[in-house]
């Protein structure tokens, strides 16, 4: 099993909880590193206690990347998080035995069933990049990257270390929330690795990857236990977009761009991402209050939460409203 990486700010302590929670279910041995951006998630993820999730501070990142908080100048916090993706990655390799796979996931992902087919698929590759799997009439997102940076496998050897030292150096150059010039955040860069270096598997699992641009594009079966993505289990879905609007109501992201999303399949996949976020949330009310309940999407006001719930009951399509859960 590979060693997983992810980070966050006290905005998404819960769904980095909810990540790694989904990975020990199927690993109880599972390693997570966590890179937390404020002091809050740190604390946080102290406070749970739960081996095998290792957090370290963004001050420790920073005084070992000395080039990460000159780069921070002009950009957003957001930006900023995302030119910390390959410095973060480097020094969690730096920390891993030679040879091993670190796979960095984003925080907004929940583990559906084991991750080895994705390792054994890349067999002694260097590295491993899931393709975004755009539909046709979504190829037009391509600006954005053709790979998905919300997973990337990279593993610790020579060609492995060139890559993240590729990818740290263009981020710090520039990595921005918008397209320029062939240029998108810290994911369009993944476009040139399987050209610009050898080892670079692009990844042909379809249960890999879902998220809200391409699931239509896949046959899916919900299945008794694990959903089927075109005869595969699902082995992970990115809740891209995914955010609260309102007390147990949340947007699911899947606006008109998407298309509407089977009333079945948004239970079956929502709703269990919204019942596990919950489960994590009522974890972090009893030991760290402070992060357990998620800021609204700062677009999100009174207006957009009604006109999102008269949405959801009129179409069911876009949101999710939970019941509180009684259950742990």
């Amino acid at each position: 099993m590979a060693v997983f990486c992810t980070y966050f700010d006290r905005n998404y302590v819960g769904r980095g909880l909810t990540l790694y929670r989904s990975l020990a279910r199927l690993d109880p041995g599972v390693e997570m590193w966590a890179l937390c951006f404020d002091d809050l998630a740190m604390d946080a993820v102290r406070r749970l206690g739960q081996p095998g999730f290792r957090p370290v501070a963004l001050a420790d990142l920073e005084r070992e990347d000395t080039g990460l908080r000159p780069a921070a100048q002009g950009r957003t916090p957001l930006e900023y998080y995302f030119t910390c993706t390959p410095s973060w990655i480097a020094y969690v390799l730096a920390r891993c035995r030679p040879g091993a796979l670190v796979a960095y996931v984003d925080a907004d992902v929940l583990f559906f069933s084991d991750p080895s087919p994705l390792f054994d698929e890349m067999g002694i590759a260097t590295a491993g990049v899931i393709p975004h799997g755009f539909p046709e009439h979504l190829t037009f997102l391509e600006c954005c990257g053709l790979y998905n940076v919300g997973c990337v496998i990279i593993r610790n050897d020579h060609t492995g270390r060139a890559i993240v030292a590729d990818w740290r150096a263009r981020c710090i150059e520039w990595c921005h929330d918008y397209e320029d010039d062939g240029r998108y955040a810290d994911q369009k860069y993944l476009d040139a690795w399987p050209s610009q270096f050898p080892g670079v598997h692009v990844m042909r699992h379809p249960g890999a990857g879902l998220g809200p641009w391409n699931w239509m594009a896949r046959a899916i079966d919900l299945g008794p236990e694990v959903p089927l993505v075109d005869g595969h289990s699902l082995i992970f879905y990115h809740y891209h977009a995914f955010h609260p609007v309102g007390p147990w109501f949340y947007d699911c992201g899947l606006g008109s761009l998407y298309g509407v999303m089977p009333d079945a399949l948004r239970r079956r996949i929502y709703g269990t991402y919204a019942s596990q976020l919950g489960a994590s949330r009522k974890l972090l009310r009893a030991i760290a209050p402070a992060v357990a309940r998620e800021r609204p999407h700062p677009r999100q006001g009174a207006v957009q939460y009604y006109r999102a719930l008269l949405s959801g009951l009129m179409r069911r399509t876009a949101s999710i409203h939970l019941t509180p859960s009684r259950g742990r």
